[in-house]
């Protein structure tokens, strides 16, 4: 027996609290430990699987990681290109893993990629971790993580280099900390839970620092949670949130200030702003902008409006709609039920209690936000409300599975069964073309699994536990099926979508098909990267304001000649127009007026100063929205473009125009 702690304790030195454990359902057999390997390792393969067929995947973002390899100054800022010229519309932390993965592995689509599949990996794993601790069962822990690695919108963006991979991690990770610290407040001995609910809000402020305001829905969940289930005085659990407001203002706001601090001379131009503003760009097109739609600068401008605009109709069914349905709706019908019936039945367990209202809430919130914002959205954005859904599909159906023989618990398990049982025929019904004989499966099965759950308190165990098992395949077979489609078929733009098109979806409207961008199919694609094509193709492509452009050897070739004389090999209109160009190359590009291309950056007489001054050899017209012949560009862009056709000479290569700034103006 060691007895040096107890030796070395002074005398009369309380022992130190021991840890908070989470109770073992006895239940959990023995397979399940085997069977989180096997989930984890499948998880993996479905996130990497085939990854380099998405090229740069969104070129937008690969464009930055490559400047932050080789500019730290760049990395810094998130800026579009290594010579500083302008940052991307968002907070640049998820761009930090990709930049120093190319720092060490090199550039290419796997060393852009992979972070966020590993990020899907680790979500995975810790969502598994925080159901099973909240019910001490395995089997639980194992279902939240199987819903969570099949959501379709989760396999994209997790095989996708937007920032919602790694705010996910986040807000997961800070979930399981504010249920930590609802936890230390139950501990008869001293507990800890300011540290935890600190390191929940500097997790939220990371989150903030990946993709801005939207980390924020997930506070009036954690909040509210908090001061209903903590177990101290209310002024204290006033003073802890107060605690992790400061965390999380600290964790999120340093970059903010150095931003704001640093002298905009010495800075790139911030990327998404009319004003060269951080704080207007949080609070403006990335903010409040996105609720009402009043997005100066956006492609949209203010026309959004109410009822959605061109981002689609806003309303309670938006997230069952063409568009959102098969990216995530299967199984939210389920997680209300089950969710909402568990935390009655569950009413006498604070632990299991706290989780399910904040798992809850967090859904409620973040699917009202995207169900009614009338600003600029998105389909995949739904990836943030999948950790929800599958953490109250994981802990619900545990408390009801438990408390079976009771008539609510019963009849919830019976229409949850049901509910998604008829969304998912409902689902699969949109696209009739594609293995059209998957829905009467899923139907069949899912009404045969709906009839034994009704029946379940009479069933021996082991056809209890294969009714449960019918249930969770039937339930599980549409978006496993959609997650397979997703991982096997490249994704290229800004605007991906999980599963096949559908029509009068994501895939009949500009940018929402699988390929991200006009057309929506997986040919649309940009310019893959080094080693992945056979050979030189046959004419470039300027790309566009949601697809990357297309170099070619010849163009390439161009803009390397004398590189080292100038900061930026070439500039075009908009960054996705710039960005296939630098990739094709490793050069920098400057990208006019940002991702829109309605950025004022540069201004006509700047960017004539960087021409005077021989800072910039190319100008690559078309593509992006302007940008020369054929393009649409306004303002600022528009008068850039203007100018270097009148002054200098067009030069058409491989179908792309140039004009070499270098030279004499006419």
């Amino acid at each position: 027996m060691d007895t040096t702690s107890t030796l070395q304790r002074p005398t009369g030195t309380p022992a130190p609290p021991a840890p908070v454990r989470a109770p073992e359902d006895p239940g959990s057999p023995p397979w399940t430990r085997p069977a989180l390997a096997v989930l984890l390792v499948a998880t993996a393969a479905l996130y990497l699987w085939g990854l380099g067929a998405s090229g740069w995947a969104n070129s937008f973002y690969s464009a930055a990681a490559q400047a932050g390899s080789e500019s730290w100054k760049a990395f810094f800022f998130g800026s579009s290109d290594a010579a500083n010229a302008i940052t991307v519309d968002k907070t640049p932390l998820s761009l930090w893993p990709m930049a120093l993965s190319v720092r060490l592995f090199g550039l290419s689509s796997w060393s852009i990629l992979v972070p966020q599949a590993f990020a899907g990996v680790a979500t995975v794993a810790l969502l598994h971790r925080l159901v099973r601790r909240t019910t001490g069962s395995a089997v639980a822990g194992l279902l939240a993580g199987t819903v969570m690695a099949l959501t379709p919108v989760a396999v994209l963006m997790f095989r996708f280099n937007n920032p919602d991979a790694m705010l996910v991690l986040l807000l997961v990770a800070a979930s399981g900390a504010t249920l930590r610290a609802v936890e230390e407040t139950t501990r008869t001995t001293s507990g800890h839970p300011v540290r935890w609910l600190a390191l929940a809000g500097a997790l939220v402020g990371l989150g903030f620092l990946t993709k801005m305001l939207q980390a924020f829905l997930v506070l009036p969940a954690f909040a509210l949670v908090y001061l209903v289930f903590a177990r101290t005085s209310f002024g204290r659990r006033i003073g802890h949130l107060l605690v992790a407001f400061g965390s999380m203002v600290l964790a999120g706001g340093w970059w903010i200030a150095v931003v704001e601090a640093w002298p905009a001379a010495g800075r790139p131009y911030i990327g998404g702003s009319q004003n060269n503003s951080i704080l207007e760009l949080t609070l403006g097109y990335n903010g409040f902008g996105r609720l009402n739609g009043n997005e100066t600068g956006s492609v949209g401008g203010n026309a959004a409006g109410a009822g959605g605009g061109q981002w689609g109709a806003t309303g309670i069914g938006r997230l069952f709609g063409s568009e959102i349905g098969g990216q995530v709706a299967w199984l939210i019908p389920a997680a209300l039920i089950l969710g909402g019936t568990a935390l009655w039945v569950a009413r006498r367990s604070p632990r299991v209690s706290a989780a399910l209202a904040l798992w809850g809430l967090t859904l409620l919130s973040t699917g009202l936000t995207f169900s009614f914002m009338a600003g600029i959205f998105h389909a995949y954005y739904t990836v943030a409300l999948a950790p929800a859904i599958a953490a109250l599909v994981g802990i619900g159906g545990w408390v009801l599975w438990r408390d079976r023989s009771s008539v609510p618990a019963r009849a919830a398990l019976v229409i949850a069964s049901a509910a998604t049982t008829l969304l998912a025929f409902e689902l699969l019904g949109r696209t009739p073309d594609w293995h059209p004989w998957l829905r009467w499966l899923v139907l069949v099965g899912g009404v045969a699994a709906t009839a034994l759950l009704a029946g379940v308190h009479r069933l021996r165990a082991r056809a209890a536990a294969a009714a449960a098992t019918l249930a969770v395949v039937a339930g599980l077979a549409g978006p496993a099926a959609y997650a397979l489609q997703t991982a096997s078929t490249p994704h290229t733009g800004s605007i991906p979508t999980a599963g096949p098109t559908v029509a009068g979806g994501p895939g009949g409207r500009p940018g929402g098909g699988p390929g991200g961008g006009p057309g929506g199919g997986p040919g649309a694609m940009q310019g893959p990267p080094p080693g992945m094509q056979q050979g030189p193709p046959q004419g470039g492509g300027a790309g566009g304001l949601l697809n990357g452009s297309t170099s070619t050897a010849e163009i390439n070739a161009l803009l390397a000649q004398d590189s080292g004389s100038y900061d930026w090999a070439g500039a075009a209109v908009g960054s996705n127009s710039a960005s296939g160009y630098q990739l094709a190359t490793g050069l920098p590009v400057m990208a006019i007026g940002g991702f829109n291309g309605s950025d004022p950056s540069p201004t006509l007489a700047e960017f004539q100063q960087y021409v005077t001054d021989g800072r910039i050899h190319w100008f690559i017209a078309g593509g992006g929205p302007g940008g020369g012949p054929g393009g649409n560009a306004s303002g600022t862009s528009a008068a850039i473009t203007s100018w270097v056709e009148q002054s200098f000479t067009a030069t058409t290569v491989d179908g792309i125009t140039l004009y070499d700034l270098s030279g004499a103006s006419r």
